[in-house]
């Protein structure tokens, strides 16, 4: 399990339109905010997509760049961008499922084709989304194990208004006896 205020774990990848990702390079002003999706066979990540897309924008003005990876191969990375369609929105590929394991992320098993048509892959991650300090530290996590039901996009983009102005801390970094 991460922990607020400890480091992540590394995180490197390809992306589509802004070569390597190194997330411990990415020099955001206020966070990273990272999110792992399923992959193009789900049609849930997509609309979410889309919805982070529409906000990147805002999250830029809040100091937060924002990226969306899956452990898809490129071609499959670059029909969920063309199908989500917002330019501002950074496409890691190639996550390796021992990398999303080390974030915490669920993994699940093929159930052949989705309700799209598209065939799931053997392996993949269930979703995650992660804010991390310019120091890489954790500030903000969120995991599931389903794809419905994740964290709300414009309610984060209000929430760091708040955090922001507050220097509110990240939160759950306890990790004595209880």
């Amino acid at each position: 399990m991460l922990i607020p205020r400890q480091s992540v774990p590394e995180l490197k990848v390809e992306t589509l339109t802004s070569g390597p990702f190194d997330l411990a390079a990415d020099g955001s002003e206020f966070a990273t905010l990272v999110v792992f999706y399923r992959g193009l066979h789900c049609p849930i990540c997509a609309t979410y997509l889309k919805e982070l897309g529409r906000l990147t924008p805002e999250f830029a003005q809040k100091g937060v760049k924002t990226i969306a990876i899956s452990s898809d191969n490129e071609e499959r990375a670059q029909q969920m961008a063309d199908k989500v369609g917002t330019p501002d929105l950074r496409f890691g590929y190639g996550l390796s499922l021992s990398v999303a394991n080390e974030w915490g992320l669920y993994i699940s098993t093929s159930r052949g084709k989705t309700s799209i048509g598209i065939e799931e892959p053997a392996l993949f991650s269930e979703p995650g989304v992660f804010l991390v300090k310019p120091d890489n530290t954790l500030y903000f996590a969120s995991v599931q194990t389903m794809p419905f039901v994740r964290p709300h996009f414009q309610e984060m983009v209000g929430a760091l208004d708040f955090v922001q102005k507050n220097e509110y801390p990240a939160r759950g970094e306890y990790t004595g006896a209880v």
